[in-house]
């Protein structure tokens, strides 16, 4: 008895139990489709159990190293951590007020919070204002992020754009402790006179006026604000542990190389605070002047180096004004857009002729001297470009100005780092529809320009704005169809398409009617590249 009633049982663990009979479905194959689902359900979770598994592993194998980076940083930030922690809660409180007033506005309204709001201090509006309460690092974060589409979400890099660098300025007297600290010698017997109110002051370096004392020559003198290197040691110490942990936390975070990303940003920053770099900068460009007899046509202020060390650097003031102050250009020159060729050709011949090129061409640091010479000013931000970038660049601009869509596809495909296959026909058509659409607004805007009744100067500030938003949006729209077909590019391609919108803006302002990839005037780099090879080795 107790046998067969055994025999005659089914044990659930061993037999599932009987489904109901579907309308229309063998029996056997029913039985063949719940056991097939059963079978891969089983095998998908034997795959997330050992996916889980050797992730928890390779985190077990992991977590020594992440402890001993993060002691290390933790012993080279020092006590100027708990300082700047200090100062972090206090610019969170003071943005996340303004986000609880303007939550509160928006509260009275029937349309409901903007989406900017219910991002909270997240959102690129409150994060922009947050960075630039917390200062020097931060600030050039943000303009690491308005610099970087090919890195960030376009809402980020449009709202960066507007982070400012301005600070007030140090007190005179910490900038003469500083000088004394480092030239090692009283001031008065290396200047005859030093202006204590600064010519600019930004979140890491100061400038004021001077003359040398024996060669009454005019001097600026860039002096690094007291304490601004242990404020850019500990924040960026800061956000390499926060990225390590990330990546600890998340492995699949390591595919975007956000610690590599944070020691470039780190590297840039420390860069830019190291004055001797800088002063190697500017040497490096002005030997590439005078070896290409260009010395009469632009310049770079001469570096004293018997008063210039690491936080101070001494250099010949130059006076000019902006390429964007058409008034005062038209008085200095007979033709402005003579000068821009020469700018143009001066800038393009650098980033083949010098280890760097200036990565910073705003009007701020380019301007038109009196004597009539172009003058390159603020070598801080410097790029590096590989011969196979700039080679993929070539092909680019060139394509661009023929419109030959396939030829820019090509271009981009090669300069992009993919593991994909792209179809270059398709994206070669994406890119036609983005430029296509530019220059229908192009012509928009030169009928609507034409049909206003402002002032002529008025007229073409107004141009410059909406050219600037303009060559944004084409920048960012290109980068996102590349990114939709795998492409990411290196952070030099971004770099050098930003001076080219600045060249972009001055071609508008100074040279309505000539093109800039296209004149023959103009030479990009096909007409260098045999005057150049030996810098391809």
């Amino acid at each position: 008895m107790a046998i067969s009633a055994f025999r005659g049982s089914r044990l659930p663990l061993l037999h599932p139990p009987q489904l109901p009979a579907v309308r229309g479905v063998p029996s056997g194959l029913r039985k063949f489709n719940y056991r097939s689902k059963r079978f891969t359900l089983l095998a998908q979770y034997s795959q997330t159990q050992d996916l889980f598994s050797s992730r928890l592993q390779n985190s077990i194998e992991n977590l020594p190293k992440l402890v001993e980076d993060i002691v290390q940083t933790s012993i080279n930030t020092g006590p100027r951590g708990a300082i700047r922690l200090a100062q972090g809660i206090q610019a969170f409180v003071g943005v996340g007020s303004e986000w609880l007033t303007d939550v509160s506005k928006s509260r009275s309204s029937t349309s409901g919070l903007p989406t900017e709001l219910q991002l909270g201090l997240l959102s690129p509006l409150y994060l922009r204002r947050l960075f630039e309460r917390m200062g020097a690092t931060y600030i050039k974060l943000g303009q690491f992020i308005a610099s970087s589409p090919t890195l960030f979400p376009p809402e980020y890099v449009e709202e960066f754009q507007n982070c400012f660098d301005r600070t007030p300025a140090v007190p005179f007297g910490e900038i003469k402790r500083t000088l004394l600290e480092d030239l090692g010698r009283p001031i008065e017997s290396v200047y005859e006179y030093v202006d204590p109110t600064p010519i600019a002051s930004a979140s890491v370096a100061q400038v004021h006026g001077a003359r040398l004392r024996g060669s009454q020559d005019d001097v600026v003198i860039k002096v690094l604000k007291p304490g601004i290197e242990d404020v850019l040691v500990a924040d960026l110490n800061f956000v390499y542990v926060v990225a390590r942990i990330l990546e600890f936390l998340n492995p699949e975070l390591s595919r975007t190389s956000m610690v590599g990303i944070v020691k470039d940003i780190r590297e840039s920053m420390l860069e830019e605070v190291d004055f001797k770099k800088e002063a190697a900068n500017i040497e490096s460009f002005r030997r590439y002047l005078e070896a290409m007899g260009l010395t009469r046509q632009a310049t770079a202020p001469k570096v004293y180096q018997h008063c210039s060390t690491r936080r101070v650097l001494t250099m010949e003031r130059l006076y000019g004004v902006p390429l964007t102050d058409l008034d005062s250009i038209s008085s200095l020159v007979s033709s402005p857009e003579n000068s821009l060729i020469t700018a143009l050709n001066v800038w393009f011949g650098s980033l083949l002729a010098c280890e760097t090129f200036h990565a910073d061409v705003h009007a701020g640091n380019l301007w038109l001297l009196r004597d009539g010479r172009i003058g390159f000013l603020d070598f801080g931000i410097v790029g590096r470009i590989s011969p196979k970038t700039w080679a993929a660049m070539d092909l680019f601009l060139a394509s661009i100005a023929t419109e030959e869509y396939e030829s820019m596809a090509s271009a981009l495909i090669e300069m992009g780092a993919t593991d994909k296959d792209i179809d270059a026909k398709a994206f070669a058509r994406d890119l036609e529809k983005i430029f296509s659409s530019i220059q229908e607004l192009d012509t928009e805007l030169v009928v609507a320009t034409a049909r206003g009744t402002t002032t002529n100067t008025t007229a073409v500030s107004a141009n410059i704005v909406v050219d600037e938003r303009q060559m944004n949006a084409l920048f960012l729209d290109l980068l996102r169809v590349s990114e939709s077909y795998g492409l990411k590019f290196p952070r030099e391609f971004a770099l050098l398409l930003k001076q080219l919108l600045y060249f972009d803006r001055y071609t508008r302002l100074l040279a309505p009617n000539m093109n800039m990839l296209q004149d023959q005037r103009i030479s990009i780099v096909s007409n260098r590249r045999n005057r150049y090879r030996d810098s391809f080795k």
